[in-house]
């Protein structure tokens, strides 16, 4: 079973979505809140979670500076496309469940990448 750390710039209605599927997710929000990004991705990785956020900081992390995940899936929804993010997280994760662990996500209104990590 897929577990998820929501990183303090992910959108709350998407840990809500993802707890009302019933699946498992840490909000460091809830948690640490203030944890620098690198504390973030070395939690994720501890915890064995996939690693939820809006911060594109966290491609930088695991590209460029060789940081371990499990997985990252990068939000990029704009206010205006912000309604639909709760039932778009629900079917990305139930459409693409597994395939998501290791890779690197980027969930748009328009598309969804899927790349696999380094």
């Amino acid at each position: 079973m897929l577990r998820f750390l929501a990183d303090e710039s992910c959108d709350f209605s998407v840990v809500r979505a993802l707890r009302a599927g019933g699946f498992e997710v840490l909000a460091v929000a809830e948690m640490m809140p203030g944890i620098d990004d690198d504390r973030v991705i070395r939690y994720a990785v501890d915890e064995g979670c996939l690693l939820l956020t809006e911060d594109k900081d966290f491609g930088q992390l695991v590209y460029a500076a060789g940081h371990r995940a499990c997985g990252i899936v990068l939000i990029r929804y704009t206010a205006a496309a912000r309604p639909a993010l709760a039932t778009r997280i629900t079917a990305l994760v139930r459409d693409h469940g597994e395939r998501l662990a290791g890779s690197f996500v980027v969930l748009t209104p328009e598309r969804i990448r899927i790349t696999t990590l380094p």
